[in-house]
């Protein structure tokens, strides 16, 4: 056919203007042209030439910068404007088909107006990020010029009496709606920014956000486009895979999504629904208040979700559409038509349009794309509200937090666990149930249109398919019902077998050398069977729940084609069969989901609850009575309810100007430091003076929430600028005492009166900020010194998970001088030189827990109390965790000198009556009431008893000046071994299975070489998994699984062929019988494969922990010195638990999706061989996409893991020093810092939502090429009908399937590194537990004497350290009692006897020249386990386990009742084990802290006696109980053990004196050696030097 624009049709008239110019519609359809051409002839030298120049100067994104009003409407008119002239193009082709000769004015101004079209928003978003909008007046122009000529345009259509019944009627209206709309959006542009017919054009000043460069997440500023597709995120995801995406590079979040901008939105909603409520006891709705900040983005996501699900019925009437049509392709038939010609040309109508299958075929893209996008723009807004919630919700729960009554706390009624929960749990549940809520609504209505669609296909049979589908609906709720009580239950096993494995590790030593390693390790293997059984309950349930989802379509699609086959006259088509397919599969998704959606709503209003009773629950009011007026009843401990802020504004009200003149600068940050500025500034602080006392009690009484009095008639005065000390025996409300004065109790009656004694009420002081960015900034603010913060250091000591620096500074500023001072008074220069970083390694309750011991925890605390510049220092028994030496140190350089010369006042609890001649000032306390109050000479005047008593006690206390040293040095030598442990946990951390290979590659530093390796996933690793699963279940699971996808596709090959058969050639019965043996053979198969990969991953689970577990409890001792016990249980609990419930559903759900792609791909190449062609540079397309993803997921993941830890553990440090936090009144940092930290999680967790949107939308777009050429390729072909429904059908489901391949990879590469991590423990060597000895040559009753022969014994803990005991001879006769003194712990070793059994815990190559003779067998030739058993030691350290009294004497239940209570009875503990429930079988808790740390030591002496060996060791087992109790013991152990060998360790003097025979050592070496009484008589011995000592 001839090209001619107006057609070239037998007797046409085209180009004749005879009845006028306007009425040739050629003309008309060319003057339509004009407007397009004007556009593109303006426009594209513009975007050539570029216009850099005239940018915005200031420095933004400025590809993000949005200055034009109106610019989501302007791209949303353009892309609906963009479709129109798609239908515009078709129907203009279409319509061409029906004409003699090509009209190229049909579809060519439409194609024109495409392209125009295109350019002009390219055009704008030029324009505006150049931000020169002068040159939108061409875009004006255009509007215009579009406008008129589509108006006439229509208006010819009109006189033709052309209506809505003509699509082209329809387009040009709708086109002349669109050019009038922009036209408008034009207009406000002009009206605004006024940058043309107006005198003074519009300033505009970049968005906040945009002017800081630190923000990245920049969707809400980028174009429509590029957030529709995250296109933005191109540059992060890509180069990701050149270098590791860091905390740096994701940057802050816009001020919109940070967690205090949604605080504020929802504390208003709740405030708001506190207000409504007329009863004060109700609590506000929770509910309520998240709608009223929230429910906003939640309905555009419904909106979002509504048009998505709706366009997602369209893939099936697409393909029903194609199918029919190719079904009856017959031959257009011109004659019929000539009622439709007008203007010479044909019009159609959108029936006619939608016969047309090329059509239908990108009408199909078209609205999958659409679909998709709508999708992910749903999940995108509820998942960014669902993070801003939690943010809210973190920041709500910590401001009450910050304000719970110290009673709740201290009473039990509010547990750390319960604040954990709801931070770690409760808000995740809530988040979870915001990005369910959508569909809520939607699946209603996704439900109901199916069936309306299925009903309008298939009939009355429809129902039958949609009534098995809603009744396997309640089946489904009920297993997932199950499935959340079976996670609970494994769960509770998981806790427990994790509580047996971390006390196995904490007392490995006692359990090697007591030889019951084995005993406990069959506890957690108890323990882990019951777990086990419990996870294949849960993976029969989940493999249930896998095959009901798969089998349901199924046994739906069996039943509605198997009913309409007998029940339809009709007989049933390819079109309708593969439609009504499709919707099945639609269908069953939203029933899927509906038990997840119930499941999480349901936890959704348990949350809820428990959120809701948190934040109706006791505060400790506020405390103005410190801050304001001095004269007010303490009213701050009885029980306040949530009642908010007072607001700014009465603060501000109330401020005394004649004591606070701030002198404030605006600034920038000024809204980052509101909170500080608040509490401090804006508090007034009203002084009335007490003559010279800063504190005075009067009458009170005080509580911890019981109704009893825990202090009684408090009358005292602390004086201002003194030392006040309070003292008393344990448990007589010291430390209540505190604590009420600050405030932290329940006030029963009295008052409490605060004053400040300052010389110049205008002196200065620093005012402590933090700025937006967490930068310090430091402003002079003229008011009193005492900001009226109280540097308290609490009894336990509490430090941040920061460094040691930053615990002592405590938020002040930084003062090197102060600094050196203080820590020169608390003498911890020696302990911060032993850390591997000096006072800038990392210290806390979750960073190098044994970094920080107990002295050097306490010093720490006091340090920062003395570091504070406030007037008042409380310190609570400062001197509880040091030695006398470190105390007196402590005393004289901190307290005495370094606080007393800076007159501040001093309240100190202790129990050091010896510091008494120094106190300015003293309170005795009894029984929770004062006793006395006065000077110390008052005192020995009016009260001498009590005098005398004192006196006593000093003169105790005295005595144990001796222990100071070694305690002191023993910490830091721990601390040294500590550090040690830490450079070998590196090395094991870094170990891999494909070390060789990473050796070879070390010397190519070439980052992609790097990033390549991360990427890759650990195939090793996957084999390793699989082979723990074992062989049989592999291979069961890869058959079953290929078996079943083969069958899916032989039952939809089969339904092709019987819906495109002649129904003559075949029987009706021979058909349905071999369609109902397919759908059977898929659903078994579905079960089948369903369970092989569940039970495939409890078997590997089951033998990993198996393996790992034994390895573990049979390492030698050295592994456990050298690695981190946190690393340890870190295999036992987050690595086990992923490979026992996390790996199995990703591997199922990645071997799915990949076959199903697979076998879909299979399918359209088969159908029509020609896809092949186009699936190359689909691959290839797919093969990057995934590559990129990979990579950037990972990193982002653990950006997630990362800074979601520091989150969690500032709420419990928080909640554990909230007394601290209170007193210091640093409430605003730690609120501060809180928001940081949820910001920064808050920043991760969004960036790895936006890459998962990232990938799904391309992979979603990938799989709409697919379906679209797969949809062309079957037009063009001659398949049968059948087939091409077959694979449409097939390549929706790659739509759906192709994201889940890619993001299951991730995710398994992700969990393969705790795969990796428990193997590489399984290299770990274990110790030698052979001997050269058979056991059956070892006499039962060996050793019968107890001699033990040391012959030149050398040992060494590592083949890298230096011998620790060098060249030791020695000799014990049986029966003798051997004590042996320990001199200068820091540089010798521990003690020779424990050092002589490290030669039975290491490896062989540990030891050297050795020889130990016991009995006359050398024990280097005795099984480890035969040797261990038959010998007692009692270590320093008491240990016992959780279970009962009898499990923790004789594990092995080889004694009688008889012999323990013997043994208790040695142990002075029968009477106090018969008083307890069950006697020998009470229950001893976790560690036995239902017991003293004395009772504990005690039971490890019984336990050494159930024994009974011929040789006992004693290290140190009496350090831990009073001395009246220990020369009781050791005259039983003389008596108990008269014919026994016993060497003991010890380092009080007087204890051993009695011995047979004493060793000193010293660095190794035995320096004396003989009887005690021989030693004294020398006199340069060390011996006798030490008892002179210790007289």
């Amino acid at each position: 056919m001839a090209l001619s624009f107006c057609g070239s049709d037998r007797g046409s008239n085209a180009y004749s203007v005879d009845k006028g110019v306007l009425d040739n519609g050629c003309f008309v359809d060319a003057l339509n042209l004009v407007p397009h051409v004007f556009l593109l002839f303006i426009t594209f030298p513009i975007l050539f030439i570029g216009w850099g120049s005239q940018s915005s100067k200031v420095q933004i994104h400025h590809n993000t910068w949005l200055h034009f009003p109106g610019h989501n409407l302007r791209w949303i008119l353009t892309f609906t404007l963009l479709f129109v002239h798609v239908c515009e193009i078709a129907e203009g082709i279409v319509s061409n088909t029906w004409m003699e000769s090509n009209h190229l004015h049909l579809f060519l101004p439409a194609l024109m107006g495409f392209i125009a079209a295109t350019t002009s928003v390219v055009y704008y978003h030029n324009i505006e990020t150049a931000n020169f909008p002068k040159l939108l007046l061409a875009l004006f122009i255009y509007w215009i010029l579009a406008f008129i000529t589509k108006m006439i345009k229509l208006w010819k259509f009109a006189e033709a009496s052309l209506g809505v019944q003509y699509l082209r009627f329809c387009i040009t209206a709708l086109l002349v709606v669109l050019y009038g709309l922009l036209m408008a959006v034009e207009i406000n542009v002009i009206r605004v920014r006024k940058y043309v017919f107006f005198a003074n054009p519009q300033r505009v000043k970049p968005p906040e956000d945009l002017q800081d460069l630190g923000v990245r997440f920049l969707q809400p500023f980028v174009n429509l486009l590029s957030k529709a597709t995250y296109w933005w995120m191109n540059p992060l995801i890509i180069g990701a895979h050149k270098r590791p995406i860091e905390l740096k590079k994701i940057g802050k979040l816009p001020i919109a999504m940070r967690a205090l901008t949604n605080y504020i939105r929802l504390k208003d909603s709740y405030e708001e629904q506190r207000q409504k409520t007329e009863d004060p006891e109700k609590s506000p709705s929770i509910w309520k208040s998240m709608y009223r900040a929230f429910g906003g983005p939640i309905l555009l996501s419904s909106t979002f979700r509504y048009m998505a699900d709706l366009l997602g019925f369209a893939g099936p009437l697409c393909i029903s559409g194609i199918v029919e049509h190719l079904h009856n392709s017959t031959e257009i038939d011109r004659t019929n038509k000539v009622s439709n010609m007008t203007f010479g040309v044909f019009f159609m109508s959108s029936t006619e349009l939608l016969q047309n299958t090329s059509v239908l075929a990108v009408l199909l893209f078209l609205a999958l794309v659409l679909q998709r996008t709508f999708l992910q723009a749903s999940y995108y807004v509820t998942i960014e509200t669902g993070i801003n919630l939690r943010g809210a919700l973190l920041a709500m729960i910590y401001n009450k937090i910050l304000r719970l009554s110290t009673s709740n706390m201290s009473m039990g009624e509010m547990t750390l666990g319960q604040i954990n929960n709801l931070v770690a749990i409760e808000t995740n549940q809530l988040m979870w149930f915001l990005f369910l809520c959508p569909n809520l609504w939607a699946m209603p209505v996704q439900i109901i249109m199916g069936v309306i669609l299925l009903y309008y296909l298939l009939g009355d049979s429809a129902l039958i398919g949609a009534g098995v589908i809603l009744l396997l609906a309640p089946v489904q709720y009920l297993i997932a019902t199950k499935l959340a009580d079976t996670q609970k239950s494994t769960l509770d096993y998981s806790t427990d077998r994790l509580k047996k494995t971390t006390e196995i590790l904490k007392g490995i030593k006692l359990l090697k050398l007591y030889a019951w390693e084995n005993i406990f390790c069959d506890r957690v293997e108890e323990t882990r069977g019951k777990e086990l059984t419990s996870l294949k309950t849960f993976a029969l349930y989940t493999s249930m729940s896998i095959f009901m989802n798969a089998a349901i379509p199924i046994a739906a699609v069996l039943a509605t084609f198997v009913t309409h086959a007998y029940i339809e006259e009709v007989r049933l088509s390819p079109a309708k069969a593969f439609a009504s397919l499709a919707l099945f599969h639609i269908l069953v998704t939203p029933l899927f989901l509906l038990s997840t959606v119930v499941r999480f709503a349901v936890k959704a209003l348990v949350s809820v609850q428990k959120l809701s009773e948190f934040l109706q629950s006791d505060e400790i009011g506020d405390d103005s009575w410190r801050n304001g007026e001095m004269y007010m009843s303490l009213e701050i401990g009885k029980k306040f309810k949530y009642h908010g802020d007072v607001s700014p504004h009465t603060r501000i009200c109330t401020l005394n100007k004649q004591l606070v003149r701030a002198k404030m600068k605006r600034s920038y940050h000024v809204h980052s430091a509101l909170c500080w500025f608040v509490s401090i500034i804006l508090n007034p602080v009203v002084f009335v003076c007490i003559g010279e006392w800063v504190i005075q009690v009067n009458d009170g009484f005080f509580t911890w929430g019981s109704n009893l009095s825990t202090l009684t008639d408090i009358n005292i005065r602390i004086p201002t600028g003194q030392l006040t000390m309070i003292v008393g025996q344990v448990g007589c409300g010291k430390s209540s005492l505190l604590l009420a004065m600050l405030g932290e109790m329940q006030t029963i009656s009295g008052k409490v009166y605060w004053s400040n004694q300052t010389p110049s009420m205008e002196s200065k002081t620093d005012l402590f900020c933090l700025t937006r960015e967490g930068h310090s900034q430091y402003q002079e603010i003229d008011f009193c010194k005492n900001r009226y913060s109280v540097a308290y250091a609490a009894q336990k000591s509490w430090l941040l998970n920061a460094t040691v620096e930053e615990n002592i500074t405590f938020g002040s500023p930084f003062n090197k001088q102060r600094y050196k001072a203080v820590i020169d008074a608390c003498s911890l220069q020696p302990d911060i030189d032993l850390l591997p970083f000096g006072d800038q390694t990392e210290i806390g309750e979750r960073v190098r827990q044994d970094c920080a011991l107990g002295g050097q925890r306490q010093r720490i605390c006091v340090a920062r109390a003395l570091y504070q510049n406030t007037n008042i220092v409380f310190l609570d028994d400062p001197f509880s965790a040091l030695d006398i030496h470190l105390s007196d140190h402590l005393m004289q350089e901190g307290i005495l000198k370094f606080l007393q010369d800076d007159k501040r006042t001093l309240v100190l609890v202790t129990h050091k009556l010896q510091y008494l001649i120094h106190a300015d000032w003293i309170i005795a306390m009894k029984d929770g009431s004062v006793l006395r109050e006065g000077t110390l000479k008052d005192i020995q005047t009016h009260d001498v008893e009590l005098y005398e008593h004192w006196k006593t006690l000093m003169n105790r206390q005295d005595q144990e000046l001796e222990k100071v040293l070694l305690q002191t040095t023993l910490e830091r030598k721990t601390l040294r071994r500590a550090f040690y442990s830490r450079e070998a946990k590196n090395q094991i951390d870094d170990e891999d299975e494909g070390s060789k290979e990473e050796v070879e590659e070390d010397d190519d530093d070439n980052m992609s070489t790097t990033t390549s390796r991360r990427s890759k996933i650990q195939w090793k690793m996957c084999c390793r998994y699989l082979s723990s699963g074992g062989f049989l279940m592999v291979f069961l699971m890869v058959s079953s699984k290929l078996a079943k996808h083969s069958v899916m596709v032989a039952i939809d090959y089969w339904l092709a062929a019987w819906t495109s058969s002649n129904p003559h050639n075949q029987s009706l019965i021979a058909q349905v019988t071999l369609f109902i043996i397919l759908c059977g053979a898929g659903i078994a198969l579905c079960l089948i494969t369903s369970l092989t990969v569940e039970f495939l991953g409890v078997a590997a689970a089951t033998n990993l922990h198996h393996n790992l577990l034994n390895k573990i409890i049979h390492a030698p001792i050295r592994f456990f010195d050298v690695t981190p016990l946190g690393q340890i249980l870190n295999r036992f609990s987050a690595d086990t638990n992923i490979i026992d419930q996390h790996i199995p559903p990703t591997l199922e759900s990645l071997t799915r999706s990949t076959l199903l792609c697979l076998s879909a791909i299979g399918v359209i190449a088969f159908v029509t061989p020609a896809f092949l062609i186009a699936l190359v540079p689909l691959a290839v397309a797919f093969y990057f996409i995934q590559k990129y993803f990979r990579v950037a997921s990972k990193d982002l993941q653990d950006l997630d893991d990362s800074t979601q830890l520091p989150l969690l553990c500032h709420f419990s440090e928080t909640a554990e020093g909230l007394t601290t936090i209170r007193a210091f009144r640093h409430e605003a940092r730690f609120k501060q810092r809180m928001l940081e930290l949820t910001d920064t999680n808050n920043t991760a967790y969004l960036f790895l939502s936006a890459a998962n949107r990232w990938l799904e939308v391309r992979t979603d777009y990938l799989g709409a090429v697919i379906v679209l050429t797969a949809a062309v390729a079957a037009i063009w072909s001659t398949s049968q009908s059948g087939l091409v429904g077959l694979g449409l059908t097939y390549a929706l489901t790659v739509t759906n399937y192709l994201n889940w391949v890619v993001r299951n990879l991730a995710d398994l590469e992700v969990q393969m590194a705790a795969v990796k991590k428990v193997n590489s423990f399984l290299s770990t060597e274990s110790e030698n537990y052979e001997g050269s000895m058979d056991v059956s040559q070892v006499p039962e009753d060996w050793p019968q004497h107890g001699e033990i022969k040391i012959h030149d014994l050398c040992v060494r803990y590592d083949t890298m350290l230096k011998p620790v005991l060098k060249h030791v001879n020695t000799h014990i006769n049986p029966g003798q009692k051997v004590k042996k003194k320990k001199k200068d712990l820091s540089k010798m070793i521990k003690k020779l006897f424990t050092s002589a059994f490290f030669f039975l815990l290491y490896p062989i190559y540990s030891q050297f020249e050795r020889k130990i003779v016991i009995d006359g067998i050398d024990i280097c030739k005795l099984p480890l386990q035969t040797l261990r058993s038959r010998l007692s030691i009692i270590l320093q350290d008491p240990v016992l386990f959780s279970g009962s009294i009898r499990l923790n004497l004789d594990p092995e239940r080889t004694c009688t009742d008889d012999r323990l209570w013997e043994a208790l009875e040695i142990a002075q503990l029968k009477n106090m084990v018969k008083a307890l429930p069950g006697g020998l079988d009470a229950v001893v808790t976790e560690g036995g802290e239902n017991f003293s740390v004395g009772q504990r030591q005690l039971f490890c002496l019984a336990r050494a006696f159930v024994r009974k060996s011929s040789i006992l060791i004693m290290d140190e087992a009496t350090a831990s109980i009073d001395m009246a109790t220990e020369n009781i013991l050791q005259k039983v152990v003389m008596t108990a053990f008269a014919d026994r060998t016993v060497v003991t360790i010890a380092h009080r003097v007087h204890t051993i004196l009695t011995a047979d025979l004493v060793i000193v050592m010293k660095r190794g070496s035995i320096m004396e050696y003989g009887k005690p009484e021989i030693l004294m008589e020398q006199e340069d011995s060390l011996f006798a030097s030490f008892v002179k000592a210790d007289m």
